[in-house]
């Protein structure tokens, strides 16, 4: 099959971009079923937005008892260290 290069509406901003010829080849060749939404730009700043909300917790430090916050979400019966506690442990 021969791709053409195609312009595509951006539903963030509306500005048009294109969808090469090399990237449709690309998304056929693994299956995608959908096409790009976003411009690169557009993209690029929802990218960067969802790797800003970091999870930040409070806990209490398994071998000091000291309270402390760590970037994730601890689970039931896994001891949670300080920074100084875990780079002991090393």
């Amino acid at each position: 099959m021969e791709y053409q290069d195609r312009m595509l509406a951006c539903i963030d901003c509306g500005a048009e971009f294109v969808f090469t010829a090399g990237e449709q080849q690309f998304y056929a060749s693994k299956s995608f079923k959908n096409e790009p939404k976003r411009c690169k730009e557009c993209k690029s700043q929802r990218n960067q937005a969802q790797h800003r909300t970091r999870v930040e917790t409070t806990a209490t430090c398994a071998a000091c008892g000291k309270e402390t916050t760590v970037p994730f979400k601890p689970t039931q019966g896994r001891p949670v260290f300080c920074r100084d506690c875990f780079s002991k442990k090393g």
